[in-house]
């Protein structure tokens, strides 16, 4: 077995790194950074391995004695690198683009180095005060009203899952947190609607929580990929016929696919009349509501029962960051509020101890975070930047409908757009396979990054603008190389 070499005061020390040391290797960490900001475009934003080649590379056993810093960052080079895809590339244009960044890495270096967990008021109450001020600030951002409370969670998918959870709590006749869902004759099948574009996040939940996937129901869209609200209400009507207990509708302002927007105005009217619960997925749209034009697009949501949206979608604030709102957060707590008696505190009277709302008991210290980004950029600063994405996303969406061998294929009113390659020569059936192709050898270049959906059977790329180093070059070089690709599949 190898023995690695140790400093000396790795030697000499049986506790944490010391500070000296740790002073002088997170200078060394931050220029690293810097340099990685700095020069990312010198990386493809694909990394060009096969599956397994970077696991091989790595010892298959723990290192037996302690290795000094001055080894393990240039293996950060030489063994991470090389397999590394980067979301912060502003050539990222895959699924929806992120970036981490530099106000949000300084939070969350931070709250690492803090190293709290705010499951109580009590163990860390700048934690639960931080986050209560800095998701009001959220909340005023994006339009909705003071009767909104706000809680954190790691993604969409959580937040979701917390939301639905809470609907299922409101129907407080069945007694479902006292008695479960198994084995119960009294208790009818419930149903929860989504429409045929709605993030299989909510399929999960559904799973997750007892419902089954036979307990929710597709809605059929319209051409441009909305939920129908005709559909849905006759969708109800029926179920209640057939003896299902209808109680939640999930409506999304940005779906994954196509970034439709739901109906939402309607579909509230029609939770209201039928006494659902409405939950709006917003985790990517829901950013551009900080624009004070684009905020039309959310009519209705302050109607919502929850939303959610992503702050580490298009906000700048590093992964993970989910931010859940919702007009009723007595049933959200209901539902998971759980208190042992080694977590009661003399304060319990007096404030929110967050763990009540929600699954987890740990939680970080993610408002930092938010707060660095909000405080740095600043309301204006960053409408500002999702305006520039938007005005990109117009721009290639404006050169892909004036070619004739390229259609878009789906409204784009956020900062995503779907389309795909048609030339006029090419046989509709032969159009996906042509499609897939295109992806393929455009990713392959290594220089940009493209994700892909089918819509309606047909194969479609997707190119999403949200990274803040995107400029128009960018985006005109992933047109450039997007149009050659097809014009060399073509000659082959």
């Amino acid at each position: 077995m190898t023995k690695t070499t140790t400093t000396d005061s790795q030697s000499q020390n049986l506790g944490d790194m010391p500070t000296n040391d740790f002073r002088r290797h997170t200078h060394q960490f931050v220029d690293w950074i810097a340099d990685y900001f700095e020069n990312i475009e010198q990386h493809a934003v694909l990394p060009d391995v096969a599956p397994g080649e970077i696991r091989a590379k790595i010892p298959t056993a723990p290192p037996l004695s302690g290795e000094p810093m001055e080894n393990i960052l240039p293996d950060v080079d030489r063994l991470i690198m090389p397999g590394m895809t980067h979301w912060n590339h502003p050539n990222f244009f895959a699924y929806f683009a992120i970036t981490g960044s530099g106000p949000g890495l300084l939070g969350e270096l931070l709250s690492g180095a803090f190293n709290i967990n705010g499951m109580l008021w009590k163990t860390c109450p700048s934690a639960t005060e931080l986050e209560q001020v800095t998701m009001d600030w959220l909340r005023q951002m994006i339009g909705l009203p003071n009767n909104f409370a706000g809680i954190i969670y790691d993604t969409a998918s959580i937040s979701s899952l917390h939301a639905v959870a809470a609907a299922r709590e409101q129907l407080t006749d069945l007694r479902i947190r006292e008695e479960g869902l198994a084995g119960r004759a009294d208790v009818p099948r419930l149903r929860l609607y989504i429409s045929e574009q709605t993030h299989s996040s909510i399929e999960k939940a559904a799973i997750a929580l007892g419902l089954g996937i036979a307990g929710v129901r597709q809605i059929p869209t319209d051409e441009n990929f909305r939920m129908s609200s005709g559909a849905l209400a006759e969708a109800i009507a029926e179920d209640r016929r057939r003896g299902w207990r209808p109680f939640c509708v999930v409506a999304t302002v940005g779906t994954t696919s196509t970034t439709s927007i739901d109906p939402v105005p309607a579909i509230a009217d029609i939770c209201a009349r039928e006494n659902l619960w409405l939950h709006v997925d917003a985790a990517y749209g829901g950013a551009a509501a900080v624009v004070p034009e684009m905020r039309h697009l959310f009519d209705g949501c302050d109607r919502a029962d929850s939303i959610v949206m992503n702050p580490h979608k298009w906000l700048f604030v590093p992964f993970d960051f989910s931010a859940l709102y919702t007009r009723k957060p007595e049933v959200l707590r209901r539902a998971f509020s759980l208190v042992p008696e080694y977590l009661r505190t003399s304060q319990d009277n007096q404030v929110e101890n967050l763990m009540d709302y929600g699954l987890q008991l740990g939680r970080r210290f993610r408002a930092l975070k938010l707060w660095f980004v909000l405080r740095y950029f600043g309301w204006d600063g960053l409408a500002a930047r999702i305006r520039a994405h938007i005005r990109l996303a117009q721009q290639f969406a404006g050169w892909v409908d004036s070619h004739p061998d390229f259609e878009r294929m789906a409204p784009a009113p956020f900062s995503t757009v779907c389309f795909r390659a048609h030339p006029k020569t090419i046989e509709v059936e032969k159009l996906n396979l042509l499609n897939e192709q295109l992806l393929e050898a455009v990713n392959a270049t290594r220089e940009i990054f493209l994700s892909h959906t089918k819509l309606r059977e047909q194969y479609v790329l997707r190119l999403a603008i949200g990274n803040l180093r995107t400029e128009e070059r960018h985006v005109r070089r992933a047109w450039e190389i997007i149009q050659r690709q097809l014009e060399e599949i073509r000659l082959e």
